[in-house]
């Protein structure tokens, strides 16, 4: 036996048979109302879903957005507080080379003072003893 292909009128209704089943198929389920309400329902679920998901992503990312933002209002205080302490110290700290250089300037006034008393003193004493 050998093989004979199909010849034009068997190709053609082949084809016609096939454009028949496809047809049927399509008013099949186009007739099946309750599998077409029964899809949309589940694509309206899925969709109800994803708007769901989609919101707690979004309020999850307010709720962290919101938590960075006082983290950083927190430190931002931190330094500022450190920041008026370094400024206190430095204040407290000029003060005090302040005191000490006006100390120093008594004492070295003092200290010449008592140099021009002891000159005074020593050349008065020189005049008497004469």
């Amino acid at each position: 036996m050998s093989f004979r292909p199909p010849n034009l009128q068997q190709r053609q209704q082949a084809a016609a048979d096939a454009r028949k089943a496809a047809l049927e198929q399509f008013k099949a389920a186009s007739n099946d109302a309750s599998a077409a309400a029964e899809r949309a329902a589940a694509r309206a679920a899925v969709n109800e879903a994803r708007r769901a998901r989609m919101a707690e992503r979004e309020a999850a990312r307010l709720a962290r957005a919101a938590e960075l933002a006082a983290q950083a209002a927190r430190e931002a205080e931190l330094a500022a507080e450190a920041q008026r302490e370094v400024e206190r110290l430095a204040a407290l700290a000029k003060a005090e080379e302040a005191d000490r250089a006006l100390a120093l300037a008594a004492e070295q006034k003092a200290a010449r003072d008592a140099r021009y008393a002891a000159r005074k003193a020593a050349k008065k004493k020189r005049r008497r003893g004469l």
